[in-house]
C-alpha cells in the first residue's frame, strides 16, 4: 500500500478560510514556496518508487492540494469524503477524476473528512476517525461499503481535525505511530488492543505530532514525513527505515502536511470478494 497515489498542485494554495487552529488569513503562504515544496514532496514519492497520479486544482479550490480528503478508495470502490462546506467544491473534481478511472465513488450521508480520517492497517482494519470533522454515523457506511472492520477513535483536540495528525501509519502490515494524548482514554484502549494482532506501536510526543509529525507517508520501506521531528526520524531509521524528511512549512499554514496531499489508489479489496482490485 502507499506505492501508488493522487496529488494535486499547490497552484491555487491560499488561505480563505479558516477551518481548523492552523488557519489565519492574515499569514498566507507563499506561491512560489508553496509550489517549490509541494513539487519536493512529489518528488520524494517518485524517488521512494511510487506512482504518481496528477489531479489539476481548481481556481475556486484554494485547499485542493489536500487530496487525501477527497476520499477513502479500496480496490475499485470508493466512499467520497463530505468535507466542511468551505471544501465541498472540491468534490465534484475527485468524484468525476475517480468515476473515469473505473472507481464506483460513492456519496456519503454523514460528514467525513476521506483519508484524513480513515487509515487501513492489518488488511482489513480501518482506523477510523471522528469527534472532528467525521461523524461516527459514517463508520457503519464504511464498513458496509468497502468492507472494513471499523476501530472508532476519536480526537480530543480541534489541532488534530483529523486522526492523521495523531496516528501515521509506517507500515500497514505492522507499525503505527501515534500520539496517545491526541485521543480520548476508550480510544487509547482501542489502539492498544491491536497490539494482540501484530500491530506494533510507536508513541510519539506531542510536541512534534503538532509539528505535524505523524501526517507522514509509510509503505513499510520508506517513509515520508515533515522535516523538523528528530525523535519520530530517529527512532524509524533505528527500524531500519528509510526516512525522508521535507520541509511543509508553507502547507503547514493551512493545517497540513505529507500525509494531507497524498489519496492511497491501491489499498487492495478483501482477498476472494468482487469488490477485490484486477
Amino acid at each position: 500500500m502507499h506505492q501508488h497515489l493522487l496529488v494535486s498542485d499547490a497552484d491555487h494554495f491560499r488561505v480563505e478560510d479558516e477551518i481548523n487552529p492552523w488557519m489565519d488569513r492574515a499569514d498566507q503562504p507563499e506561491p512560489a514556496a508553496a509550489r517549490t515544496e509541494h513539487e519536493a514532496l512529489v518528488a520524494a514519492h517518485a524517488a521512494a518508487g511510487r506512482a504518481v497520479e496528477r489531479l489539476p486544482s481548481a481556481p475556486d479550490c484554494p485547499d485542493m492540494v489536500f487530496t487525501a480528503n477527497a476520499a477513502l478508495v479500496r480496490g475499485d470502490r470508493a466512499v467520497l469524503g463530505r468535507p466542511p462546506a468551505a471544501r465541498e467544491g472540491e468534490i465534484v473534481h475527485h468524484r468525476t477524476w475517480l468515476r473515469e478511472r473505473g472507481i464506483v465513488a460513492e456519496e456519503p450521508p454523514y460528514a467525513f473528512s476521506g483519508q484524513g480520517d480513515a487509515l487501513p492497517v492489518l488488511g482489513d482494519v480501518l482506523l477510523a476517525g471522528y469527534g472532528q470533522r467525521t461523524d461516527a454515523r459514517v463508520h457503519p457506511v464504511l464498513a458496509e461499503r468497502l468492507d472494513y472492520e471499523v476501530v472508532p477513535l476519536r480526537t480530543t483536540s480541534p489541532a488534530f481535525y483529523d486522526l492523521d495528525l495523531a496516528v501515521g501509519v509506517v507500515d500497514p502490515d505492522r507499525l503505527v505511530a501515534w500520539c496517545p494524548e491526541a485521543l480520548d482514554e476508550p480510544s487509547r484502549r482501542r489502539v492498544r488492543a491491536l497490539r494482540g494482532r501484530g500491530l506494533e506501536l510507536v508513541e510519539v510526543a506531542a510536541g512534534e505530532a503538532e509539528r505535524f509529525a505523524l501526517n507522514l507517508v509509510g509503505d513499510g520501506t520508506t517513509v515520508t514525513m515533515s522535516r523538523g521531528c528528530p525523535g519520530l526520524a530517529g527512532d524509524l531509521r533505528s527500524r531500519g527505515l528509510v526516512v525522508h524528511e521535507l520541509d511543509t512549512g508553507q502547507l503547514a499554514k493551512s493545517g497540513g502536511g505529507v500525509r494531507c496531499t497524498a489519496l492511497t489508489l491501491d489499498a487492495p479489496a478483501r482477498p476472494g470478494t468482487d469488490r477485490e482490485a484486477a
